[in-house]
């Protein structure tokens, strides 16, 4: 399969030394392991002809090819580190699975495991704003609530009270702020010419998806419980 000719790659990068929760890729959220729900979302998407795991941990590995993933190889140690950018990681899963699979992937999508809110229609809707508006890469991003707009953020300096940016000073009212957004890590959708030749995530005409709805990006014990609540309020909607 492929989407309108070019050949698709997901990329779940999933390594196992988290600092803020063990083994945190392997962590069940609503009973599922947050790696092995990326394998179960990517068996819905038949348009995808390869879906990987780039990782450094044996078990996480195993969870991976049983939830649907393939592991056909492991991320060194020197791209495995908490100070290490997507860029280098998806970089290397493009080679690596090229060299494994004897074929040239077009688009690259990035599965991160600790957005387990996402759903298929989230990634299919990348891919395809990436491709129709033949884009370098395409990011899902989420509205920032404007109680967090950098105009409103504050800096202690020496224990002094000041706007982190000096025009925050003028803003009375909302309506005054110019919306902004943050990733929410659903899907990224990354050309090949933009990882390879421009060496970069976000190449010089990257799109940004904004997808509606609450979404969680793990890294405590708290947004898994917020989470889990979530899950907890959908299917109490839907039923």
């Amino acid at each position: 399969m492929t989407w309108d000719g070019r050949r698709i790659l997901a990329v779940c990068p999933a390594r196992g030394g988290s600092k803020g929760i063990r083994l945190k890729n392997l962590r069940p959220v609503g009973g599922v392991p947050m790696v092995a729900r990326v394998g179960h979302l990517c068996a819905e998407l038949d348009w995808l002809d390869r879906a990987v795991v780039s990782t450094d941990h044996d078990e996480i590995a195993a969870m991976a090819e049983e939830s649907g993933l393939a592991a056909p190889f492991r991320r060194p140690e020197d791209i495995s580190g908490d100070r290490i950018g997507d860029w280098d990681v998806l970089h290397h899963a493009l080679h690596a699975s090229e060299a494994h699979d004897g074929v040239t992937y077009d688009v690259v999508v990035m599965l991160q495991p600790t957005s387990p809110l996402r759903r298929a229609e989230h990634v299919a809707d990348t891919v395809a704003a990436l491709v129709d508006g033949d884009w370098d890469a395409c990011w899902t991003v989420s509205e920032t609530d404007s109680k967090a707009h950098p105009l409103k953020q504050l800096a202690i300096d020496e224990d002094r009270l000041d706007f982190n940016d000096p025009g925050g000073a003028a803003i009375i009212a909302r309506q005054q702020l110019k919306p902004v957004y943050h990733r929410n890590g659903l899907a990224y959708a990354i050309t090949r010419s933009c990882l390879v030749d421009q060496k970069t995530i976000m190449g010089a005409r990257t799109r940004g998806l904004v997808t509606p709805g609450h979404f969680i990006s793990i890294d405590t014990e708290f947004d898994i419980a917020l989470v889990e609540f979530l899950m907890d309020w959908e299917r109490r909607d839907t039923a």
